[in-house]
């Protein structure tokens, strides 16, 4: 019975001492990945404005190939969005806000039904006439104690990958 009261104080305190890590940690990230791509500034621009070509770079995407996906509005224009429902990689949905034509896509992002969103954005910068730097970034918040799980998942890797992804299908 005596080592059953110290496994479970054990366990407590590792709670304890989670929470109190969680509530030093910060609440909100920045997250982004940059790459260059020998394509002209329009036609990168021209692609990354639309949500419905992320399914052929990103990650999250590859990694459910059942998930549910309802598009509305115009892909493409401010107001267009996805929808979609994963048991993979959860649900979400993503909705563009601006454009600044050959500069800057900027995207709402919901994760699993938050009220809050993220902001995802593209900048597409010229630095010759045939290469574009492409920056995908994401700000967000993750409440406490789930900020803990920072400490644990990179997603500047992903959003490298996708980065890299986009680079390999553009230059193709």
């Amino acid at each position: 019975m005596k080592i059953l009261k110290y496994i479970l104080f054990t366990i407590l305190g590792i709670i304890v001492l989670a929470l109190i890590v969680a509530a030093f940690l910060p609440k909100s990230f920045h997250v982004e990945a940059t790459q260059v791509i020998n394509r002209p500034v329009q036609d990168v621009y021209d692609y990354v404005r639309y949500i419905k070509n992320q399914e052929n770079y990103t990650i999250w995407f590859r990694m459910d190939p059942a998930m549910e996906k309802t598009y509305s509005g115009t892909d493409g224009a401010v107001g267009g969005s996805l929808t979609w429902k994963s048991k993979e990689v959860g649900d979400g949905k993503q909705v563009i806000t601006a454009l600044r034509e050959n500069e800057r896509v900027d995207i709402d992002l919901y994760l699993m039904s938050e009220t809050d969103a993220g902001k995802h954005y593209f900048l597409t910068e010229p630095l010759s006439d045939n290469s574009t730097k492409v920056t995908i970034a994401l700000d967000g918040h993750v409440p406490y104690p789930f900020n803990l799980s920072m400490l644990f998942y990179d997603m500047n890797k992903d959003f490298q990958q996708n980065a890299d992804n986009l680079k390999n299908l553009l230059e193709k």
